[in-house]
């Protein structure tokens, strides 16, 4: 009878503690308006927020005739922001009695419309429990993304109570940290000015918020980037790095070439946040530039955002697009002809043109090519009729009856080699996005005796790639099979050029395509090159997908692509997904990829990889390599992050090579070793001294 009684007055002071504000609402304006919605908190029992007493729940009610337009925080009176929830939904509407607590046992991600329950929040609402004075201003924070549905709040209220959740802390980390500050919302659009600090002691290293930033500090600028990505969760950033007099400022960040164009590319649609590096690492590996990318966990506005991948963006320069710089008033002769980048993507008649052909299958079918670089409002009216005209002269010659002679045939417009790297880069990713917009192409000048071909690349966009994904009846499987460059078939939002379908009709590019394939597969493609990689990065990631996904919550949730597979709960498990994704679709594409490949000229002096022999492993000064033949091309020792740490080529006829690492931080390290004719493998060592 006495624990009873206990119990009973125990439930009563608890109830008594718990203190509950309400507010009204009001109109929620679209198209990126940010509206604040407020409640004035007076008389707290306790005036300081933390785990003994402190805000335990947030109610609302909002109509809304698309969910996922809506990005909502807490603000509380000392300015700290706690996201609620943001871009989940999909086109489901409304928040009916739509309550959020950490003790709740469902995140909001895995909720359905119109949400009705207690759900724990995005981000952790306990971060406002930091010991600031809970009585004043609190503000529900309101972002409508897209035009065209506009919503109500209804009400909405807040519970201060005992047992209160404690703030979310990021301290440290193995990869380098990113901090961005700014006083302003971000938006897609304008970009607006902030600061940014990277902190990166370099690999073995760990990196702390409060250490001294060493790779930049200084100003940027920022906006929201990207189509579909930006309306989840994590959002995607394009970022300029700006001089004190908010110039544009060409800096090396994370050992990258220097550049002013950056961007922030997020992974909460990328649970394994390896599909772009993979994708950009393998196009280089290739022979072709590839966007070089940095993992890193970021901070805005002193809140957690999760791991980014930090990446140089497609732009012409000397470092990334290699071609030359087309200046306005480079209007005649040669000086016209290059450089251009243009691309498969969104367009309209100010930012692209309407190609003359459409794809043989599809007749009649509107297929259009953006500008990408000279930017649609600077190039010039001559130079949209060159590059309008070059490409159609292309067509003309790939639609012709003749488009197999390799005079006047597609090979005197195209380059052929390029084209068949960026198919197979798409193909075994089953990338459709690759053949119907984030699709690059460019052109260099015309020297005085030949045309520029236009190259294919770089690759980009692959986070909706390796992956079986809800896409249409034939990319909806999961035994590896179907045609990415097919995408036409599966009526996209923007439709594909489909020059590859013409392409493939030529048996002599077959050919080509299969030698090309069977040669990437004994090197750059081979599954220990591929596994090698891709073990190499998660145990690098290992402890920031912890913070990652604790502060996502979407770890187990099917949410972003619409995924055929169940979704692993552990990052182990996506990681073993993820492989055996890539060798379904490798032994699909090996036996169904056209072409034949028994007249390749394929060299048979490759590297002898079973004999090849590294010791000491681990090692603590020298490491030692024995191979069976001298034909060597190259030796690569790479750390964690994907950096070259030491590029050896010149070995005097030897078949016994030694390589100092006396100097390098202890842990694991991976030897890739070229042959004359590209062919590649990848081997773990460990360095411990």
């Amino acid at each position: 009878m006495m624990k009873k009684k206990l119990l009973l007055l125990l439930f009563f002071y608890n109830f008594c503690l718990s203190q509950t504000f309400n507010g009204t609402g009001g109109i929620i304006t679209d198209n990126q308006h940010v509206i604040e919605f407020s409640i004035n908190v007076n008389g707290l029992s306790q005036n300081t927020l933390n785990s003994s007493f402190g805000l335990t729940q947030v109610c609302l009610n909002i109509t809304h005739t698309w969910n996922s337009d809506l990005n909502i925080w807490l603000v509380s009176p000392d300015g700290t922001l706690s996201n609620l929830f943001s871009g989940i939904g999909g086109d489901s509407d409304n928040f009916t009695n739509t309550c959020f607590s950490q003790s709740a046992a469902t995140s909001i991600v895995s909720g359905v419309a119109p949400y009705t329950g207690t759900y724990k929040p995005q981000e952790t609402i306990g971060n406002v429990n930091n010991n600031q004075n809970g009585n004043g201003i609190w503000k529900l924070r309101i972002l409508d993304t897209y035009p065209q549905d506009e919503g109500t709040l209804i009400n909405w209220s807040i519970t201060f109570g005992s047992n209160a959740p404690t703030p979310f802390v990021f301290t440290s980390s193995n990869l380098p940290i990113v901090i961005i500050n700014t006083t302003q919302q971000i938006v897609d659009e304008p970009s607006i000015i902030g600061t940014m600090k990277i902190i990166d002691n370099g690999v073995g290293n760990m990196n702390s918020v409060t250490d001294v930033p060493n790779n930049y500090n200084g100003k940027i600028s920022i906006e929201i980037r990207g189509n579909y990505s930006q309306i989840l969760p994590q959002k995607p950033y394009k970022i300029e790095t700006l001089d004190e007099a908010e110039q544009e400022l060409n800096v090396s960040l994370l050992g990258m070439p220097q550049e002013n164009d950056w961007a922030l590319l997020a992974n909460y649609n990328d649970k394994v946040f390896m599909r772009n590096q993979l994708a950009y690492n393998l196009f280089s590996e290739m022979g072709h530039y590839g966007c070089r990318t940095k993992h890193c966990e970021v901070v805005i506005n002193g809140v957690y955002q999760g791991v980014y991948l930090l990446s140089e963006t497609i732009k012409r320069d000397n470092d990334r697009v290699d071609i030359a710089k087309l200046n306005p008033d480079e209007n005649t002769g040669i000086d016209l002809t290059g450089g251009y980048i243009i691309k498969n993507d969104y367009w309209d008649n100010n930012t692209g043109w309407e190609l003359s052909h459409s794809p043989i299958d599809y007749p009649g079918m509107q297929v259009g090519l953006a500008y990408s670089y000279p930017k649609y409002d600077v190039i010039t009216p001559q130079q949209k009729v060159y590059i309008a005209n070059f490409i159609n002269d292309f067509e003309n010659a790939l639609y012709s009856q003749n488009f197999t002679n390799p005079d006047t045939g597609y090979k005197k417009y195209i380059d052929v080699e390029s084209f068949i790297d960026y198919f197979i880069i798409n193909e075994l990713s089953r990338n459709n996005d690759g053949f119907r917009k984030s699709s690059y192409f460019h052109k260099d000048k015309d020297s005085q005796t030949s045309l520029a071909k236009l190259k294919a690349g770089p690759v980009w966009d692959f986070d909706w790639a390796w992956k079986n994904i809800n896409e249409c009846p034939s990319l909806s499987v999961t035994d590896g099979s179907g045609w990415a460059y097919l995408i036409n078939d599966c009526n996209p939002d923007v439709n594909s050029t489909g020059w590859y379908i013409r392409l493939l009709q030529d048996v002599n590019f077959q050919n080509q395509l299969k030698c090309r394939w069977v040669e990437l597969r004994n090197s750059a493609l081979s599954i220990p090159n591929l596994f090698a990689y891709i073990d190499n990065t998660a145990t690098y990631l290992n402890a920031a997908q912890n913070r990652h996904f604790e502060k996502w919550g979407n770890l187990g949730v099917s949410t972003g692509t619409p995924e055929l597979d169940n979704d692993p709960a552990t990052f182990a498990g996506q990681i073993t997904k993820f492989k055996n994704w890539i060798t379904t679709r490798i032994n699909w594409l090996d036996n169904h990829l056209p072409g034949n490949a028994t007249n390749c000229n394929l060299s048979n002096n490759l590297v002898d990889f079973d004999t090849v022999s590294i010791y000491p492993n681990p090692a603590k000064n020298i490491v030692t390599i024995d191979l069976l033949k001298n034909n060597l091309k190259s030796i690569e020792l790479i750390d964690f992050t994907g950096k070259i740490v030491l590029n050896q080529n010149s070995f005097n006829n030897n078949k016994n090579y030694t390589i100092d690492v006396s100097n390098l931080a202890n842990g694991i390290y991976f030897i890739k070793i070229k042959s004359e004719t590209n062919a590649i493998t990848t081997k773990k060592i460990m360095v411990l001294h």
